[in-house]
């Protein structure tokens, strides 16, 4: 396989820097294997730390070289400091504590105690697997959690699809219910999972899995790495979810936070031992300046180790097909890539990188593939770095996967600032198709990001306050009219270009109104904005019934010709008339983004064949006004094809001869 400074000449200048990378990455991948026959072999901190069971005792491990004396405290021992419950120090910071199985039982609360040089206190075992917070105190605890094994039933739907093309469901589960309360495990895999089902999507990317304090942090605050958050039930009722969609042949990846860590020290990680920097890096570069959190050392073999189990609990324990790892650009860069012009490829190379993450996110990429080497990754990363979604073979990185973070960022952009016959059809070309030709993306118009407070929906930024009062389609709107063409076409021409995967966030594929905003002081802890609103798609008299119909048309369509798996060509970017015309593989899509005019015999330079119309933004099915006939059939003479394209129309024409 070529390496990336040979496919790309502006990568010549840095050959030295990217083989460097590969060099320290087989260097600590051979030292995390020693004598084991794989890199996973190597990594089991999660099956040594913690509690567990060990030849008719429970035994209890903790990494805390800072310490003095630790005990472990609970409602087994009334919450006391006693000697039978003091771990004995093992040597390299290690502590374990070995007591009779019946001393503990499922279900029991407990903390650990640290003392320290100067002081002392509280901490949860950062190896804890279930955490639970009390209704009335809101303090958590670890909790002793030994049920049943669960019975798997389904094997992964990745393992026999090596040209599997991700149609991403993003969703978080709190939030998944019309009613105003944080939904369970079991609420989603009832209602929400046979939706995702029915609209096509066969990959479903859960976000806050890992517990967090606070629930307004839409995850992102994680305490406690190894616990699935419990607000959302208990484990077991997450592997039936995992379980259930896998029978669909849909594959569940997470949000994987590996980026940094929530402040507290009650809760998580800080001051674990008394000491600032046991798992972060120390000063400044500990502390990230935005998020009000720590930064790991990613240099420092015990945190390595640390997140790498991290990566093969989750997918042993619940089976989970991959992840989606968040804030790579924060991960990668000492400053953050905050106020940062990625222009220049030398900031990609420089001291501003720092090397220890380059090195951990390549040593995760191959663990993590080495466990499933059909498991998906994916980098949130919008500082563009080379290499970093190509295949570690070729000098890169090794993610599957980068998420193509500026398509959303151009829409909100185009619409906010840009009147209708000031889009650029070839300017939205580009933004579209501009992609590494060594990196797979993930493409999308609008993920939760977009939609956070202080920001809108796609839909709601185009009709705003009249989706309140006029969105009855016995009504006329030109306002709602508009803002339902521009959706659908957004969406298509989003998809239909994307390099190789598409995302949706939960409830948008229908055009969920307003913002999220989950429950805080600011709103009076309300619940209003963090949950969907399902019951609009099934009222007869709104529109958005309709839209998510199309949504469905348009991945079934996508999904079942693998248009995903050959490259588009453009083959019209009219800047006068406002139409892109394009193809990809046997398939033409047509957009009129005109706002007031269309056009009769519309010729364009297209492939010899006999061209039907598959489907349109305009049908009436799809909530639009019918002016294509069904099933048009168009013969390409000369050489051109000529087609009629009406106004904020997208229409989709199928080679048939």
């Amino acid at each position: 396989m070529d390496r990336i400074y040979r496919t790309d000449p502006w990568l010549e200048p840095y050959k030295d820097a990217i083989e460097a990378r590969c060099e320290r990455l087989e260097e600590e991948a051979s030292a995390i294997r020693g004598d084991a026959a794989s890199l996973s072999d190597g990594v089991n901190n999660h099956l040594y730390y913690g509690l567990h069971h060990d030849a008719g005792s429970w035994v209890f491990r903790e990494w805390a070289p800072n310490a003095t004396r630790i005990y472990l405290t609970g409602d087994f021992n009334n919450w006391k400091k006693a000697p039978v419950w003091a771990l004995q120090p093992l040597g390299n910071g290690n502590w374990e504590l070995r007591v009779p199985e019946f001393m503990m039982h499922h279900g029991q609360l407990y903390k650990l105690f640290i003392e320290w040089p100067g002081g002392g206190g509280e901490r949860l075992p950062a190896y804890a697997t279930r955490v639970v917070q009390d209704p009335d105190t809101k303090a958590f605890c670890a909790q002793v959690w030994d049920p049943a094994p669960y019975a798997w039933k389904n094997p992964s739907p990745l393992a026999a699809k090596p040209g599997f093309a991700p149609f991403i469901y993003e969703c978080h589960i709190g939030m998944s219910s019309e009613e105003e309360k944080v939904a369970d495990f079991d609420w989603f895999r009832e209602n929400v999972l046979p939706r995702v089902k029915r609209l096509g999507y066969n990959v479903l990317q859960i976000m806050a899995l890992q517990e967090h304090p606070y629930y307004g942090s839409f995850g992102y605050q994680v305490s406690n790495f190894f616990a699935l958050s419990s607000r959302f039930g208990t484990p077991e009722q997450f592997k039936a979810l995992v379980d259930a969609a896998h029978g669909m042949g849909i594959a569940v990846i997470m949000d994987l936070v590996h980026s940094h860590a929530v402040s507290n020290e009650l809760e998580g990680l800080g001051r674990f031992d008394g000491r600032e920097d046991l798992y972060f890096y120390p000063g400044e570069a500990g502390h990230h300046p935005a998020w009000d959190s720590r930064c790991f050392d990613y240099g420092k073999d015990e945190v390595k180790y640390f997140l790498l189990s991290n990566c093969k609990y989750w997918m042993e324990e619940y089976h989970l097909d991959g992840f989606r790892f968040d804030g790579v650009t924060s991960m990668l860069y000492w400053d953050h890539g905050l106020g940062t012009d990625f222009g220049d490829y030398s900031i990609y190379f420089g001291e501003g990188v720092d090397a220890n993450a380059v090195a951990y996110l390549g040593l995760a990429n191959r663990l993590i593939h080495e466990i499933n080497p059909a498991a998906i990754t994916i980098a949130e990363d919008v500082s563009g770095m080379p290499g970093l979604a190509a295949p570690q073979e070729a000098g890169g990185i090794g993610f599957d996967y980068r998420m193509a973070m500026g398509i959303a960022d151009h829409w909100i952009k185009w619409i906010k600032e840009k009147g209708d016959e000031q889009w650029s059809p070839g300017e939205m070309w580009y933004e579209l198709t501009n992609k590494r030709a060594d990196e797979r993306t993930v493409s999308y118009a609008e993920c939760h990001d977009q939609a956070l407070v202080g920001d809108k929906t796609i839909i709601f930024r185009l009709i705003d306050k009249d989706m309140y009062f006029s969105m009855d389609q016995a009504g006329f709107n030109i306002t709602v009219d508009r803002g339902i063409a521009l959706h659908k076409m957004i969406r298509l021409v989003t998809a239909a270009t994307a390099g190789n995967g598409y995302l949706n966030f939960m409830g948008n594929e229908f055009g969920h109104p307003e913002w999220i905003d989950f429950p805080r002081e600011g709103n009076g802890w309300s619940f209003s904005h963090a949950r969907r609103l399902w019951s609009l798609t099934s009222n007869p008299a709104l529109p958005y019934g309709k839209l998510e119909a199309f949504d469905a048309r348009m991945v079934d369509f996508i999904k079942s010709r693998g248009l995903l798996a050959e490259a588009p060509v453009l083959l019209r970017a009219d800047e006068e008339k406002k139409i892109l015309v394009f193809r990809r593989k046997n398939c033409i899509f047509a957009l009129n983004f005109n706002p007031t005019a269309s056009f009769g015999d519309y010729g364009f330079e297209a492939p010899d064949g006999n061209w039907t119309l598959a489907f349109s933004s305009d049908d009436p099915e799809f909530c639009g006004f019918g002016r294509l006939p069904g099933k048009e059939a168009h013969l390409t003479v000369d050489g051109r094809l000529y087609l009629y394209l009406p106004s904020r129309c997208a229409a989709v024409y199928e080679k048939t001869k």
